[in-house]
């Protein structure tokens, strides 16, 4: 396995110099004013989530908001229909590692730009991680970092594996969502964050090294494939989780 620096405890340099992130500011819209329609659609969407507390769909976003590994690492095992290990797949479990750097960092530039409070901090309801109240409420919500790590990683992931792309999409779609669930980003965080996440995985595309690791990866799925390794996490009960409705 390659040493690779960690730029925060538990978290990889990406493959993308300082100088090579991409500027959200300049293509992210401006967060939704105070009293517009878009406010109030995502005044309504975050009152309706207000309502999974305790669901097992709120589990599964408890679950989608930790981003250290090896934990994160099983969030597309059932999508992908393997096991994401550093034992079993250790180039894809790399890649992941590292481009949630690239993709998660993208997304800064905007969200400093627009220093947008989170729900929890306007409607005063529970948050599902508690003990990460304090650090939320100086990070800016808009647009929403998880989201662009997850839906970075469906769209690497079904390059990857286009046989799986339905469900891989799917998954990284309510990847996002579950911010909404843990009523830590509105709706148009959400939103905004694909776009970062899709623009990152785009700029990737320049890196050699990026383009290698995948190459590795690709062949990890096509070996744990073979071998007929199956996810370690309970896909059944992840499928009944988010087949919770949200509106």
């Amino acid at each position: 396995m390659e040493e690779v620096q960690e730029i925060a405890p538990g978290f990889l340099q990406g493959y993308m110099t300082k100088e090579d992130q991409l500027d959200s500011e300049v293509f992210v819209p401006p967060a939704p004013g105070k009293n517009s329609p878009r406010q109030a659609l995502d005044t309504a969407w975050a009152n309706n989530m207000l309502e999974l507390r305790g669901t097992a769909r709120w589990d599964l976003a408890i679950r989608d908001a930790d981003l250290h590994f090896p934990a994160a690492a099983d969030t597309f095992s059932c999508s992908l229909g393997i096991p994401v290990t550093e034992e079993d797949t250790p180039a894809l479990y790399m890649l992941l590692r590292r481009t949630l750097a690239d993709i998660g960092l993208a997304s800064y530039s905007a969200k400093n730009a627009y220093q947008r409070q989170r729900p929890f901090m306007v409607n005063g309801g529970e948050i599902c991680t508690p003990d990460q109240e304090e650090m939320l409420r100086k990070d800016p919500s808009y647009p929403s970092g998880h989201t662009s790590i997850g839906w970075g990683w469906a769209l690497i992931l079904t390059e990857l594996s286009p046989q799986q792309a339905d469900a891989l999409v799917a998954r990284g779609r309510s990847f996002g969502e579950s911010r909404n669930v843990c009523n830590v980003h509105w709706y148009s965080d959400v939103v905004a964050g694909r776009m970062v996440g899709a623009a990152a995985v785009s700029k990737l595309h320049e890196n050699e090294q990026f383009l290698a690791a995948m190459d590795a990866a690709r062949e990890d799925i096509a070996r744990a494939r073979a071998a007929g390794l199956t996810p370690a996490v309970d896909c059944e009960e992840e499928a009944n989780a988010l087949a919770t409705p949200l509106q």
